[in-house]
C-alpha cells in the first residue's frame, strides 16, 4: 500500500516516467488514443507498465482514480471527435 493519496504526477514515478506536470502534459498531448483502444493496450506502455496497470485494475487498487484520469485524457481527441460527430447527426435530424 502506497502512504500518499495518489497522484497523475505519482502514477507517472510509478511508471517510471518524467513526472513534471510539464511532461504529463506533453506526454498526454503526444500519445492520444481511439476510444478503441483501451488504456492498458495502449502501445507506448512497456510489459513493466502495462502489468502494473492491469494489476491496479484487477486488484481496483487506490491508484484507479488517478489511472481513470490518464484514460479520460488521454482518449481526449476521441472523445471530443465523437461529440461533434452526435452534434452533426442532431443537426442532421433536426434539419
Amino acid at each position: 500500500m502506497i502512504q500518499q493519496q495518489p497522484t497523475m504526477n505519482t502514477l507517472f514515478e510509478q511508471l517510471g516516467l518524467d513526472s513534471s506536470d510539464e511532461a504529463i502534459d506533453k506526454f498526454v498531448k503526444e500519445n492520444q488514443l481511439p476510444q478503441s483502444v483501451n488504456l492498458v493496450e495502449a502501445p507506448f506502455w512497456n510489459d513493466n507498465q502495462c502489468k502494473f496497470l492491469k494489476n491496479e485494475f484487477k486488484e481496483d487498487a487506490e491508484w484507479i482514480p488517478v489511472i481513470d484520469d490518464l484514460n479520460t485524457r488521454l482518449h481526449k481527441d476521441a472523445m471530443a471527435f465523437n461529440n461533434c460527430e452526435k452534434a452533426e447527426e442532431r443537426k442532421q435530424v433536426g434539419d
